[in-house]
């Protein structure tokens, strides 16, 4: 298999997994890259997108896909075909991912996508989850998100690991200052966006953000 060298660029690697259709929101650039995951396959050229790369082990999908770029996987393997598409994006050297289609249904491959999520952050790169009105994203120690006015709704966050110190929270409705979230309770649940720019930072541990998108195209 010939694998489309695009990393070089730092661009976007859009994955589409065999979950739930919320509808997609991918506009590629050059550089970008697409990957389908088992049945994400059929999700893309239903909305007339070609995917740069196909793998899985086509459980869900049923058939191997007539495609150049086919990783085929065995069915009995220690890892999601979401996990090995984003080892592909990552040996690629992309940074930023975006996953449709990996949310919904079997809630075992939810807390999978989320954990991959973690996967990401610890690979210095930066994850993108969507579902059918959010999107999920983690940040790790000495990191931070930012937020410009236009945001609205409600926005979360949780600890991931036992503890996570420095929590810093600016610009939303209840905002903390170096305060400290764990994993066993969920203090940072349904904050707000209040019309300001905004921001979270951890110093220490991983923060999972929830926050509501704006719009998906595709449906």
């Amino acid at each position: 298999m010939q694998v489309p060298n695009k990393g070089e660029k730092m661009k976007k690697c859009y994955i589409v997994g065999a979950g739930e259709n919320y509808g997609l929101d991918i506009r590629t650039e050059e550089g970008d890259l697409v990957i389908a995951a088992d049945a994400g396959y059929k999700t893309l050229l239903e909305a007339g997108i070609t995917p740069d790369i196909v793998v899985g082990d086509f459980d869900t999908l049923k058939y191997i896909p007539d495609h150049p770029n086919v990783v085929r996987l065995s069915p009995i393997k220690d890892v999601t075909d979401t996990w090995e598409a984003v080892s592909i994006g990552l040996k690629q050297g992309y940074k930023e991912f975006h996953l449709y289609g990996c949310m919904g249904g079997r809630v075992e491959h939810t807390i999978a996508n989320i954990q991959l999520l973690s996967h990401i952050s610890v690979e210095g790169g930066r994850g993108y989850l969507y579902d059918e009105k959010n999107i999920l994203t983690i940040i790790k120690g000495g990191e931070r998100i930012t937020f410009d006015a236009t945001e609205n709704g409600f926005i979360s966050v949780f600890s991931l690991t036992d503890r996570s110190s420095g929590v810093n929270i600016s610009g939303l409705k209840y905002n903390v200052t170096d305060t400290e979230l764990t994993n066993t309770f969920p203090l940072g649940v349904s904050n707000e966006f209040i019309e300001k720019p905004s921001y979270i930072s951890v110093s220490e541990g991983t923060l999972l953000i929830i926050y509501p998108q704006k719009h998906l195209t595709n449906p």
